[in-house]
């Protein structure tokens, strides 16, 4: 199965499940990432008084360099003798206004990545198949690492920036116009200048800004494909292509990267000109006569250095442009997964199912013309055993998919116990299905967990050894360091394929669910460990509803029916002396089997 089927009525949406919607305005997108800090308005007050209070210090910087020059000109020694104090308290005020707006910043962004990355992580959790069918591992990881962590950028390093700043620039202006507004007003000749150059770069910087997250994403694709593929890489020599591949996508990130830095290393220092410009012209006729005349030499000092000081927060709030930009190029592209369309749950009934089952001329074909089921027509009765077999290909595990809602009919109706299958809740009809498959899926903890997983969570410790050792699976366990509480690695891949496969059936058989499929479930297994779990299953099968989709036909002699398909039809239908008999599909297919 290579993708996922969707109705006519969500053909659209699969074509964009590439978690990309048509472009979010950049004033929604921004002002959908404030709402997240509504909670924290506190945390944004105590930072907005930091900042204030540090802002007031520039001021106070600027007067005292005012005091000092006219203690000394004056040779005031009772003022002198104050210097290092009024320094002292000068540093200690800055420093109690810093901690403030950093410390609440800091709170504030990194409870944003915190919720914004648990709300990521549990979208992905309700997207249907077709969206992980349609978008790489890597991408996705990318956007719940990556992605959320440049948002930041966008709110409240932006915010910070912003306040911290934004507040000092608006003092010292304030604090200019009030010593000399003539002069002041020179300054802001400059300022259409620059809001031009701020918006040429604002464009550069998100257009750049979207180049990076996507490459990140192949970066992130190639990584989780060589770390899941590494035993392929080793034995077929894949090294040099794979190095190859990776350096390709990590030098487009590279070139990516340098432009953003090429467009900041050119956008600050034209800022910064333009400042220059006007201050030299403020200073100039600063010195004129006719304007420094009536102040004093202290007064002068003072003007300048805050004209001076207002270089470096001017020179940040340019700055927070690529930041700003960045941020809100990483938002869109989360919002847009977050408004992905969720797997659909029409289901209003749940209630215990029997196991009957009912496939009414059932059809299935994938968006690229694939046709994986043709009208299927197949009644199963309660606590029934039937197996599935033919070559790869005819169907055998679109059917199953099927029946757990991972895919959707594209005609016909299945039934269970008389009830259509969309009118039962999900969580109903996924709870009473156990599923052993052939890909065995387990999880970096502990065996207990592994085999009590998820919904199974409250079974005791007696009753998931009791399904290990009926699936066989007991003995290998205590032999571990710590037994069931034995840590099993990345995807179980500390124990053998066999023992894998043997943890995998454990779960199944403690769901002690009404319907079993199982999908190639002894294929991993020893001749040996294959008798003993085959006993296991033959036992467990018994008052159950079991679909049995399997290779090797010597394991499914003893089915009650076995299906025969091809092309996604069934070609022959009966037990298995049945089909010896017919000498047909099933008896060429057992005779190779068994040769």
């Amino acid at each position: 199965m290579s993708q996922a089927y969707l109705p006519d009525s969500k053909k659209s949406s699969a074509k964009n499940a590439s978690a990309v919607s048509p472009v979010t305005p950049k004033s929604k997108t921004l002002l959908r990432l404030l709402r997240y800090l509504k909670p924290y308005w506190w945390a944004l007050l105590l930072t907005a008084l930091g900042f204030a209070i540090n802002a007031g210090t520039e001021i106070w910087t600027a007067k005292l360099l005012q005091y000092i020059t006219d203690a000394i000109n004056q040779n005031d020694r009772s003022k002198q003798a104050l210097f290092p104090l009024l320094i002292i308290l000068l540093f200690f005020v800055r420093g109690v206004g810093s901690f403030l707006g950093n410390y609440y910043s800091a709170l504030v962004s990194r409870n944003l990545v915190y919720e914004l990355r648990v709300e990521v992580f549990n979208k992905l959790l309700r997207l249907p198949s077709s969206f992980y069918l349609a978008n790489p591992a890597g991408t996705i990881s990318s956007k719940l690492i990556f992605d959320v962590e440049q948002v930041t950028a966008a709110s409240t390093d932006s915010m910070k920036t912003l306040l911290r700043d934004g507040l000092t620039v608006v003092a010292l202006i304030g604090f200019l116009f009030y010593s000399n507004w003539r002069l002041t007003l020179i300054l802001f000749v400059v300022l259409p200048p620059i809001l031009w150059l701020v918006r040429i770069a604002s464009k550069r910087y998100l257009r750049l800004s979207k180049g990076i997250q996507e490459t990140m994403g192949n970066v992130s694709h190639i990584t989780n494909e060589v770390i899941g593929g590494y035993q392929v890489v080793k034995n077929y020599g894949g090294q040099s292509y794979e190095s190859a591949r990776f350096d390709k996508t990590s030098k487009k990130n590279l070139r990516q990267g340098m432009k953003v830095v090429v467009t900041n290393s050119i956008n600050t220092p034209a800022v910064q000109l333009l400042m220059a410009v006007a201050m030299a012209v403020v200073v100039w006729l600063a010195l004129r006569p006719v304007v420094i005349d009536d102040i004093s030499a202290g007064e002068f000092i003072s003007y300048i250095a805050a004209a001076g000081l207002l270089s470096k927060p001017v020179r940040s709030l340019t700055d927070i442009n690529q930041k700003l930009q960045k941020g809100l190029a990483a938002g869109e592209s989360i919002f847009a997964l977050l408004d992905e369309p969720e797997e659909e749950d029409t289901g209003t009934i749940s209630k215990a199912l029997s196991g009957q089952m009912s496939l009414d001329n059932i059809s299935l074909v994938y968006p690229d013309s694939t046709v994986a089921l043709r009208d299927f027509t197949l009644n199963i009765k309660a606590g029934e055993t039937v197996a599935l077999v033919g070559r790869s290909g005819a169907g055998k595990s679109s059917l199953v998919n099927l029946l757990t809602r991972t895919l959707e009919t594209s005609s016909g109706q299945i039934t269970l116990d008389g009830m259509p299958i969309e009118d039962i809740k999900l969580e109903s009809l996924r709870a009473q299905i156990a599923m052993v498959n052939q890909q065995v899926v387990l999880f970096n903890t502990t065996v207990f967990n592994n085999i009590a997983y998820g919904g199974l969570a409250d079974k005791t410790q007696a009753e998931v050894e009791q399904a290990a050792k009926d699936a066989f699976a007991h003995d290998f366990i205590m032999k571990m360091p710590n037994g069931y509480q034995s840590e099993i690695g990345a995807e179980g891949l500390q124990l053998s394929g066999g023992q894998r496969q043997r943890l995998s059936i454990a779960r199944a058989l403690l769901k002690d669910a009404p319907i079993l499929i199982l999908d190639e479930a002894t294929s991993a297994l020893d001749n040996e460990s294959e008798y003993y779990i085959q006993q296991a299953l033959d036992n467990v099968m018994k008052d159950r509803t079991t679909l049995v989709i399997a290779h090797r036909l010597t394991t499914i002699e003893s089915a009650d029916r076995i299906a025969v398909m091809d092309g996604g039809q069934i070609v022959e239908l009966g037990t298995h002396n049945e089909l010896m008999q017919l000498q047909g599909h099933y008896a060429q297919m057992y005779a190779r089997d068994f040769k």
